[in-house]
């Protein structure tokens, strides 16, 4: 059998070094996300009043169906 050899890191305490100033870049600081859902909105509208719509037939036919 192989025997494990395990290695311990030893840490020394060291001075805290001071935070560096982040790097300036060229890009604006806050970045603007508007997004446009109009046409979203319109299919879910056209989808509803045809889920509506089919739903509504699917009841009348039932009646002359019976």
């Amino acid at each position: 059998m192989a025997n494990s050899n395990k290695k311990r890191s030893v840490t020394t305490a060291s001075a805290p070094t001071p935070a560096s100033a982040p790097a300036k870049t060229n890009r604006p600081a806050v970045a603007e996300f508007n997004p446009d859902y109009t046409y979203v909105k319109k299919d879910l509208a056209k989808i509803g009043i045809m889920a509506g719509s089919f739903i509504t037939i699917l009841v009348i036919l039932s009646f002359f169906l019976r």
